[in-house]
């Protein structure tokens, strides 16, 4: 019989990490057996029978991929399908930016939109040191994973106020407030549209504000870009503030997700693009950026995943399926406008004590309600109503079966708590 041997790996060593609050919410509620129970926790688009939804574009594209009889199943290069790559950056930059004519753009195909904050904080985090104070700044709040993101690369990070409990809109005093004190050359991390998990995003005039401030700071823009096109249904408004910024000759990168305007969740395709300045030595500081990029991807995942890439590059290339995809995000966007104002015109009608415009004004696939823990604690409990503990509900959840019973349900948390 052998002698046991004690594990290096202790409960002082490793101890037991927090279940992901939001996959323990989506398990609670499988769990659930309440026929009339409601999932506002998930992020992702769901239609008005709470189905999840193929868009029909992406149906005619696995339909082609499918009937290629060249189709094979061979590594895409480390920085991925090149197709997919420089229709992503086009799709982002707009396809006449100055910054791709002029060869200031290199661009990796990640593993979604989170391998992409994971590749560009690994790259800033091993290369960029303007300074001894060097840090991210996230809003506050911002989506839980950046946090992790950035700790995991040991780059510290600190916040800077963006949503008002008060106004439940842009703390846009405090947010530039903050960013005029952080020191020189620090990483901006922004949303380029429909904050998550507020919904709250600045207006043109102060995305204008805001990239004077950082110029004036020498600060480092950090775009996480998930709901173009699935924001406002508007391809071209939803990459503004990246645009302006890149006008104004920032050197920046963006992370770009395809799978909320896509629907392509599960095969994780997305794309990492750093742009340089409009400098003399542009074309020669990309070549750079790109050998060491390339490094890390192949350090990480060798190669990216084929086959969501394949799917979008499809549309994102041909002229036709490209409208259609437009016309999906606009059925997308559309479907979730209504339910706003539909959901506001509900509260209203039952005189829901509070005030609820902030329900149309904020954009996207999330909605700051403005609810508290014990209220939405209360919903969960006396009308099965999953949500995250700081209000955040996905819109995408509501649909014309079920929104009345929210409504109600929210009503009557409100009046009794």
């Amino acid at each position: 019989m052998t002698s046991t041997v004690p594990t290096a790996f202790h409960a002082d060593a490793v101890p037991q990490a927090p279940e992901d609050p939001l996959f323990g919410l989506m398990a609670a509620f499988r769990k659930d057996t309440f026929e009339n129970k409601v999932d506002l926790g998930i992020g992702a688009y769901r239609d008005n029978n709470a189905k999840p939804w193929v868009l029909p574009v992406v149906k005619k594209a696995d339909e082609i991929l499918r009937n290629d009889p060249n189709l094979n199943h061979e590594y895409l290069p480390i920085a991925g399908l090149p197709d997919f790559t420089s229709a992503s950056q086009k799709l982002i930059l707009g396809a006449d930016s100055p910054a791709i004519k002029e060869k200031r753009v290199t661009s990796l195909q990640t593993i979604s939109g989170t391998g992409a904050v994971h590749l560009g904080a690994l790259f800033l985090s091993k290369f960029y040191h303007p300074n001894t104070k060097r840090a991210v700044y996230f809003s506050n709040p911002t989506w839980v994973n950046h946090h992790q993101i950035f700790s995991n690369v040991h780059l510290p990070h600190h916040t800077y106020p963006y949503f008002s409990t008060k106004t439940k809109g842009l703390d846009f005093e405090g947010m530039i407030g903050a960013i005029e004190k952080a020191p020189e050359g620090n990483i901006i991390l922004l949303h380029a549209c429909a904050h998550n998990p507020t919904g709250v995003d600045p207006t043109q005039e102060q995305w204008k504000e805001i990239c004077k401030v950082m110029q004036a700071k020498k600060q480092f823009p950090f775009f996480d870009c998930a709901y173009q096109g699935f924001a406002s249904g508007d391809l071209n408004k939803d990459a503004w503030a990246v645009r302006h910024f890149v006008d104004q000759g920032f050197e920046l990168c963006i992370a770009q997700s395809y799978a909320k305007n896509f629907g392509l969740y599960g095969e994780r395709a997305g794309c990492f693009h750093f742009v340089t300045g409009p400098s003399p030595d542009a074309e020669n500081t990309i070549p750079r950026i790109a050998s060491q990029l390339a490094i890390l991807q192949r350090s990480e995942i060798s190669n990216p995943p084929a086959y969501g890439a394949r799917i979008a590059s499809l549309v994102l290339n041909d002229a036709e399926l490209f409208a259609e995809w437009e016309d999906n995000l606009r059925t997308m966007s559309g479907r979730i406008i209504d339910m706003r104002n539909t959901l506001r015109s509900k509260l209203e009608e039952l005189g829901t004590p509070g005030t609820w415009n902030h329900i149309t004004d904020q954009i996207g696939m999330f909605s700051f309600t403005g609810l508290t823990e014990k209220q939405v604690l209360k919903i969960r409990e006396d009308a099965h109503v999953y949500m995250t503990k700081n209000g955040r509900i996905s819109m995408a959840g509501l649909n014309t079966h079920n929104i009345e019973y929210f409504a109600k349900a929210v009503d009557k948390a409100v009046r009794e708590t």
